[in-house]
């Protein structure tokens, strides 16, 4: 069996509190987002982008997190506000944006598909590399407030967050369907 192939077969997400430093380097981060974007792209509109959250960004989104979650639950006590401040706390976050739009041919669900593939191509790409990952969304990537903050236009949604770093522990895996129950054979 080939590395790829053993890769793919075993990937295993990590939680993004576990996720520790070092994170990737400028040219693992580039190498990173390369590869995200060599996805299927019917019409070759490139119907997504990048917003990379490292160091001071981090922070950033951080403190957009809390005063938004504040703003949304004013009962909540200061234990969960910090917590939201902490949500990225992976070395390197990549936020996946689907720019998925009306157009004369192309569907925007096959877009919307393009963004969900860039998101799995980082995923896969950053455990090759040799880090952990987990692609998540939460509240935050829904809420219209955070994405104008980051710079998302009205038509424009999250696909995915990718937290990206390490994690020296083994990930147990989780209990995966049997293919007698997912797949159906047409015409057998």
């Amino acid at each position: 069996m080939n590395d790829c192939i053993e890769l793919l077969r075993t990937r295993r997400s990590a939680p993004p509190v576990l996720l520790t430093g070092p994170g990737p380097t400028q040219d693992e981060r580039d190498l990173l987002l390369t590869i995200a974007a060599r996805v299927p792209d019917h019409g070759k509109l490139v119907p997504f982008r990048f917003i990379v959250f490292e160091g001071a960004g981090r922070d950033e989104a951080g403190a957009i997190f809390a005063a938004r979650f504040a703003e949304l639950n004013p009962d909540a006590d200061q234990a969960r506000i910090e917590a939201e401040r902490k949500r990225f706390c992976a070395p390197l976050v990549i936020g996946v944006v689907s720019r998925a739009a009306p157009h004369e041919k192309i569907p925007e669900w096959e877009q919307i598909l393009s963004a969900a593939a860039a998101c799995m191509n980082l995923v896969i790409a950053a455990n090759a590399l040799g880090f952990a990952t987990s692609w998540i969304t939460e509240w935050y990537a829904y809420d219209r407030a955070v994405l104008e903050r980051f710079g998302l236009a009205r038509h424009e949604k999250i696909a995915g967050f990718v937290h990206i770093g390490r994690h020296a522990e083994p990930r147990e895996d989780r209990p995966r369907p049997r293919l007698a129950d997912i797949v159906t054979v047409f015409g057998v």
